[in-house]
């Protein structure tokens, strides 16, 4: 269920630029952004820290496109937020002294300190490229092919990604201490 609830702005800007363009599309993603996040925090009692960080994206660069009809703005969206987690992910790490991968999700599943690293590494990697590989569409493919490379190629090489590092932690995945 929230895999689906945070698509939807993605999949609204989709949609939306299909039926006007680019403009209209960014106002919808702003929109929904800001309702996904208040949505969370409503329904929940907190906010998420990822819905946060992408909405204060979408809000600028949105802005910004809107403010200067530039549709550069809003294609630097996915590699600023890409980007932005795979520094959090470093420097987190480096704040915790120990990987930030495994303060997120140490509570949920325990690995061996090897692969908890692994994964940090994996994951930062992955940000990097997926931001660089979002610029690299937006300036050498047309606005229609980005808007399709955002929603339909960005998830699924995030899927691909995802399936292999299930694949990789499997044999590692350890039961919890009991109390």
């Amino acid at each position: 269920m929230k895999l689906l609830i945070d698509i939807i702005p993605i999949a609204l800007f989709f949609i939306a630029f299909k039926f006007y363009d680019i403009y209209v599309a960014t106002i919808v993603a702003m929109a929904a952004s800001i309702v996904q996040t208040f949505w969370h925090r409503f329904s929940t009692g907190k906010f998420e820290t990822m819905h946060l960080i992408t909405l204060i994206i979408i809000l600028l660069l949105g802005g910004m496109t809107l403010f200067f009809q530039d549709e550069r703005f809003i294609k630097w969206k996915p590699t600023i937020v890409n980007w932005a987690f795979a520094l959090a992910l470093i420097i987190g790490t480096f704040f915790l002294k120990k990987p930030a991968i495994q303060a997120l999700l140490g509570s949920k599943i325990t690995l061996p300190l090897t692969v908890w690293i692994n994964l940090n590494w994996g994951w930062f990697i992955f940000f990097i490229l997926s931001g660089a590989l979002n610029l690299y569409v937006a300036y050498n493919y047309s606005t229609d092919a980005w808007v399709n490379f955002k929603l339909f190629g960005m998830m699924g090489i995030t899927l691909i990604f995802v399936i292999l590092q299930g694949i990789y932690i499997s044999k590692y995945i350890q039961e919890p201490p009991s109390n």
